[in-house]
């Protein structure tokens, strides 16, 4: 079975940017967000499972 790829939405991908950067900031900049502030991590894993959603789904 082969696995097929699909482009994600913009919506998608601005989503999953958003909370990357916002994770980095978090981490590497002092920036406080205080949703993202004591989970920077689980933010950037979210960011990079809906980026993935948005690859392997298609119309997501």
């Amino acid at each position: 079975m082969a696995l097929t790829l699909s482009r994600p939405k913009t919506i998608t991908f601005i989503i999953s940017a958003v909370l990357g950067l916002l994770s980095l900031l978090v981490t590497y900049g002092s920036v406080a967000i205080p949703v993202v502030s004591g989970n920077a991590y689980l933010a950037m894993v979210i960011a990079w499972v809906v980026l993935l959603a948005g690859n392997l789904l298609r119309e997501v």
